[in-house]
């Protein structure tokens, strides 16, 4: 039996005629991209090395007709689109992952979608006056997509007397439904009665992407699910860790499970969030991106005067919860004031939490050596840092913690608890981290002193201006979008046997759920036509307007 020969590729014996010469170097590195994977699931021969060989080959041949395009056959957006797609491809046609493979096909997403606005709809329970990750993720998020040319309207309940269409910087614009926060700042499950409203800003404000934040904000899975209901793509983002073992994390799994079975895409903060929301949820890790949090290095400077060693600063800025850790501060503060005379401790911000602190202090007389700020507003977060050496986290969960991005921006060395993505958020030599028991945090904090006369606090905020950006997030994000909207549209039909996964008895509830929505969302249609409804008028980034302002006034004085 003779050996089995690879076939031959186009550029392999073929003559150069005249239809060969007529194409261009693309068309024809096109071919030899399909020739590479006709070999592929073609050429079996005895040796595998053959077949390894053989590719390699040909995939050097067909990446040399890629890199002898000249320069005009790249410039337009569709033209660099097939280039990134076609060098994917070649690149990828190994058995192994190849993460150039990858990074190019996402260029290529981003090429051919480029030009492309997105009309956005951010959706959470959390968002300004309240103060937290969340609000900050949202409001930068929204800002940089503005200044990318998107539209984006943002989506929460009310807070207070603020209820209504309000606009804040460069023209965001921030519907505040009225209703008010059933507990912990969330609003009242009510699976169907915000369909009215959901569906009437949709189709005014021309939505094409709704975008939900936060796992267990009420008001974002009802949003999701609305929106799926009547088409649209939606994108959830997740902030937090959960557990799999106590009934709330269950109820919570389950609830995301299903928000999850019929997501376009979603987003985590970090690989170990990504990790827990694909255990949680059963999303497949394809549909799930991970874009990380930032920090605005422009308003958290270091101080410009270095502050002096001889008594050592300790920050804490934290909601005094039991998540936050406030339990494990009450036993680590007293024993590292025994053991350090020169240390003093800021603590800013409430909870349930700050009666057991105030007893520690009261107890231990420590009155004089841990100043107990409250609540502190967003604003002045800068100010209490910059009073500092040492930022201390003592969080039991956190999937990413932008405060020690803050903290670092300020110049601040962060002593962390190890727990979820806090290890991805800094190098080794910005943070010190130590398991979440207190005589480890005592140790953390100790090595953390030691370590203080080589920090420069200013060259560590010019590290932090280049390892995070929000600009960077949202580019990240707009990529997500340009997935989501190449995803196919599905009915109804084809959507049920994806929530029928969510378990024997839930995935039927689930599915009678959806009917229902779907029922209602037709009644709605029926008695108040989307054509009924006014689309408001664009009127774009505040920024925007002032720049073509001012474009107008150079011009009025370039005339005169």
């Amino acid at each position: 039996m003779s050996a089995q020969r690879p076939p031959t590729g186009a550029g392999e014996g073929a003559g150069s005629g005249p239809e060969e010469e007529s194409r261009t170097p693309l068309e024809r590195a096109a071919d030899a991209a399909e020739e590479l994977y006709r070999l592929r699931d073609t050429f079996f021969p005895q040796d595998p090395a053959e077949k390894a060989a053989a590719l390699r080959a040909r995939a050097d041949a067909a990446l040399a007709l890629l890199d002898a395009l000249p320069p005009e056959q790249k410039k337009s957006p569709q033209q660099r689109g097939i280039f990134e797609f076609l060098r994917g491809k070649i690149l990828g046609v190994f058995p192994d992952y190849h993460k150039e493979a990858e990074d190019h096909l996402s260029k290529a997403f981003s090429n051919s979608m480029e030009g492309t606005t997105h009309r956005i709809l951010m959706v959470s329970d959390f968002f300004f006056p309240n103060f937290g990750g969340v609000e900050s993720h949202i409001y930068y998020l929204s800002q940089c997509l503005l200044k990318l040319g998107h539209k984006v309207v943002v989506m929460t309940h009310a807070y207070g007397n603020r209820s209504g269409v309000r606009y804040v910087t460069n023209g965001l614009k921030v519907y505040y439904v009225p209703w008010r926060p059933f507990l912990m700042q969330n609003t009242l499950p009510t699976l169907f009665l915000t369909l009215p409203i959901v569906r009437t800003i949709i189709i005014r404000e021309k939505i094409s992407v709704v975008h939900g934040h936060q796992a267990f904000s009420t008001l974002c899975h009802e949003a999701l699910m609305h929106a799926r209901t009547m088409g649209y793509k939606v994108v959830f983002t997740d902030h937090s860790l959960y557990g799999f073992a106590d009934a709330g994390s269950i109820h919570m799994n389950k609830v995301l499970q299903f928000t999850l079975a019929d997501i376009d895409q979603a987003i985590c903060v970090s690989h170990t969030s990504k990790e827990n929301t694909v255990l949680r949820s059963g999303i497949s890790p394809e549909k799930v991106f991970m874009v990380p949090n930032a920090v605005d290095t422009a308003m958290f400077t270091p101080s410009p005067e270095r502050l002096s060693c001889d008594e050592i600063v300790i920050v804490v800025i934290s909601r005094l919860v039991y998540r936050k850790g406030a339990d494990l501060l009450v036993e680590v503060i007293p024993e590292v004031c025994r053991l350090f005379p020169k240390v003093r401790f800021i603590i800013g911000g409430d909870g349930p939490k700050r009666v057991r602190l105030e007893e520690m202090r009261e107890k231990f007389s420590l009155q004089d050596r841990v100043e107990m700020l409250g609540a502190v507003p967003h604003a002045q977060v800068r100010s209490v840092l910059i009073s500092g050496h040492i930022f201390l986290n003592s969080s039991l969960t956190e999937a990413f913690c932008i405060a020690i991005l803050e903290a670092a921006s300020c110049g601040l060395l962060t002593v962390s608890t190890r727990v979820g993505g806090v290890p991805e958020v800094l190098p080794d030599d910005m943070i010190v981290l130590a398991e979440p028991a207190p005589e480890d945090m005592v140790r953390a904090v100790k090595k953390a002193i030691d370590m203080l006369p080589g920090i420069d606090p200013q060259v560590m905020h010019l590290r932090m201006k280049k390892l995070y950006s929000w600009d960077d997030v949202a580019k990240r994000t707009e990529i997500v979008y340009d997935r989501a909207m190449q995803s196919s549209t599905t009915n109804l039909l084809d959507r049920l046997p994806r929530y029928l996964t969510c378990g024997s008895w839930a995935g039927k509830l689930f599915c009678i759920v959806m009917i229902i929505n779907y029922l209602l969302w037709r009644l709605l249609e029926f008695l108040q036509p989307a054509e009924g409804i006014e689309e408001v008028p664009d009127i774009g980034p505040l920024h925007a307007q002032l720049d073509s302002r001012d474009d107008s006034c150079e011009a009025q004085e370039k005339r005169i």
